[in-house]
């Protein structure tokens, strides 16, 4: 193992009690949140929506598909910030821009006005999705990134899973505008549990200077490497397909299946079959290993979307034929996305921030225009999002093959010999862990990053 200099501690942090791993994981999975809120919420009122902005047909989804591919493209930004100027004022920076924003949605004169926001808010607000993960790998990597990137989807998923109902209750009591103050309540709420309880993650020495060709060859390194690239575009392809369900999925159950009155009953056991599926994923990810939970669940994927399929060229297909089929795909995904990031992330330590913004980018931008092309796809049946499923993770599944050369069910770190679990010995509540064992990736990035300075 390298030796590493011990970690600084931040002035911020002596005025603070020291921030354990439960509220860690809080704090991340509820910053993820904000922007599951800010996208699910808003799901019961389209209808409202585009009656009273005079929006026609499938053009409603625009106020999902855009914020999702904004958010994609911004993505690239708060990364390399991030390296530079730490996590905390990025992300504190970006609550602030989702603060702002989501007010000026609730006053938005025109359908073409709130777009044009919503697109500003993905983009500026992109930190509070992209930097979690980051701060995060400051900490630990490994199956053990696995595991608690798994407890916080299982916290984060609470809110897709219960934002439907949240924005029903409050359309009964205001009109849709509402929705979008209620989001900069909870930017406010999390901005103030950030400000006074989140202590600077990034070390000093990791620190990157702001310079185009440092964090273009930070960025392609994040993206180039053989055993990384299968994970980040294949998790772009399946939540694609995720996102085209979320893009029409006020459409498919009100429209095609009739059942619009129980939509956000639908919509919560579809989310919260994803959220138990990550809690499990918590239990067992450090036992078997990232690789073999997800391959095996990328199998079990594209089972499920084959039988979706022959259901959805079935004349009449029924809810309940469609409702538990979507659930047991959402929960896959579950066994799937954290455990390709934490794979992906894995080898990037020293540049935990930049690699994080140019995965995000990826995923979140793919996932978007694939996801808004499948949402607009929407016929009045279940067909495009059925096909869409199942050439999405047989893609994937052809991406990940490629980045294992073949080899599926990899061991896990403890079976490796420890690699990439949690080498820091300083456990999982320190301020800022150590480095795992150097790679030739590794040291070439940090000799570049001292020579920089």
């Amino acid at each position: 193992m390298a030796s590493s200099p011990a970690p600084s501690t931040p002035a911020h942090t002596a005025r603070h009690k020291p921030l354990g791993e439960r509220e860690l994981l809080w704090m991340m999975a509820m910053l993820m949140a904000l922007n599951a809120f800010g996208i699910d919420a808003i799901l019961p009122a389209l209808d409202a929506l585009a009656a009273d902005l005079a929006v026609a047909g499938n053009d409603r989804q625009f106020v999902i598909g855009v914020y999702l591919l904004a958010a994609g493209m911004g993505a690239l930004v708060p990364g390399a910030l991030a390296d530079r100027f730490g996590r905390r004022p990025i992300l504190l920076g970006a609550i602030a821009v989702y603060i702002v924003l989501s007010l000026a949605s609730a006053i938005a004169p025109t359908y073409d006005a709130l777009i044009g926001v919503r697109a500003a808010q993905g983009f500026f607000a992109a930190g509070i999705i992209a930097l979690p993960p980051a701060i995060i790998r400051d900490r630990v990597g490994g199956d053990k990134m696995a595991r608690m990137m798994s407890v916080i989807f299982v916290i984060f998923l609470m809110v897709p899973a219960i934002a439907p109902s949240i924005g029903e209750v409050i359309l009964m009591v205001a009109d849709w505008r509402a929705i979008f103050g209620v989001m900069a309540a909870a930017g406010v709420g999390m901005s103030g549990w950030v400000y006074f309880r989140l202590p600077e993650s990034l070390a000093p020495e990791n620190r990157q200077p702001i310079r185009p060709r440092n964090i273009a060859v930070n960025m392609t390194s994040a993206l180039a490497m053989p055993s990384v690239v299968g994970y980040v575009f294949g998790s772009a392809l399946v939540f694609g397909a995720l996102f085209g369900f979320i893009n029409s999925s006020q459409q498919l159950i009100t429209q095609t299946f009739g059942a619009g009155d129980i939509f956000p009953l639908v919509f919560g056991i579809c989310a919260g079959s994803m959220a138990l599926a990550s809690w499990s994923n918590s239990r067992i990810v450090e036992r078997f290993g990232a690789r073999r939970v997800s391959h095996t669940a990328l199998f079990a994927f594209i089972a499920v979307s084959i039988v979706q399929v022959i259901f959805a060229f079935q004349p009449g297909e029924q809810l309940w034929h469609f409702v538990p089929l979507m659930a047991i795909n959402m929960a896959l995904l579950g066994f799937i996305g954290s455990n390709f990031g934490a794979i992906a992330m894995n080898p990037f330590f020293a540049i935990a921030g930049a690699a994080s913004s140019a995965h995000g980018f990826v995923r979140m931008t793919m996932a978007a225009l694939l996801g808004g092309a499948i949402g607009y796809a929407f016929d009045g049946t279940a067909r495009p999002l059925a096909l869409a499923l199942l050439a999405s993770g047989l893609t994937c599944l052809v991406l990940v093959l490629l980045s294992e050369k073949g080899k599926l069910f990899g061991p896990s770190d403890a079976e490796a010999g420890g690699e990439g679990d949690h080498a820091q010995h300083g456990g999982g509540d320190s301020p800022q862990a150590q480095p795992f064992a150097e790679t030739p990736l590794r040291q070439r990035l940090r000799g570049r990053s001292r020579s920089s300075h």
